[in-house]
């Protein structure tokens, strides 16, 4: 199989960027990306370290990120299962992209930047939420912020509210089965919801 090894390969095989895929382009969050990005709840970011690279879900009850300024945007590291791949990335590596989106919306937004992580006590206790803190929080410094176009989830049918397939493994079947059956299995899946809402925060 023959492989792209060049740019200059790579774009013959394609046409020139479509004007509005460059203009829409910001180095900083204008007033309409900060009203769509404020709205999202949900978000994926990922980053790369030493490791390799990362995608991590992110959510929240609020808008999943604070915008602080049209440059800066804070999301506080609420309570994982402590792999902290992320967040190791970050100190090696500060370079960060995230993809916001809507649930019903077939936009996304990407904001791509530079991140530290923090342990300020006032910035952490600003975002208190059921009595709990984040441990950190990830500054991000906006270099690029723009719209993705609704292709990929048009493709994808991801709103159109198809059921789950009935064949579909759950975490306790992949951890069964990574496990030799020492983990998961019926009684992981059973109830985990419930298990986990006390620890969402």
């Amino acid at each position: 199989m023959r492989r792209i090894e060049t740019i200059a390969d790579l774009e013959t095989l394609y046409g020139p960027p479509v004007p509005a895929a460059l203009s829409k382009v910001a180095d900083h969050l204008t007033p309409m990306y900060r009203r769509w990005i404020e709205a999202s709840r949900f978000c994926v970011l990922s980053t790369v370290g030493a490791q390799g690279t990362h995608a991590t879900p992110r959510g929240d009850v609020d808008p999943v990120i604070r915008v602080t300024d049209p440059s800066t945007i804070l999301l506080p590291d609420w309570r994982g299962n402590n792999r902290l791949d992320a967040l190791r990335d970050i100190v090696e590596d500060p370079r960060v992209a995230f993809l916001f989106l809507i649930p019903n919306c077939k936009t996304t937004v990407r904001v791509n930047g530079r991140a530290y992580l923090t342990d300020d006590a006032d910035l952490r206790a600003s975002f208190e939420k059921k009595g709990q803190r984040p441990a950190t929080v990830i500054v991000t410094e906006v270099s690029e912020a723009y719209t993705q176009c609704a292709k990929a989830l048009m493709r994808s049918g991801l709103w159109d509210n198809a059921p789950v397939p009935a064949d579909l493994p759950t975490v306790g079947d992949i951890l069964a089965d990574m496990t030799d059956g020492g983990v998961g299995g019926p009684d992981y899946d059973r109830g985990y919801e419930e298990r986990a809402i006390p620890r969402l925060w």
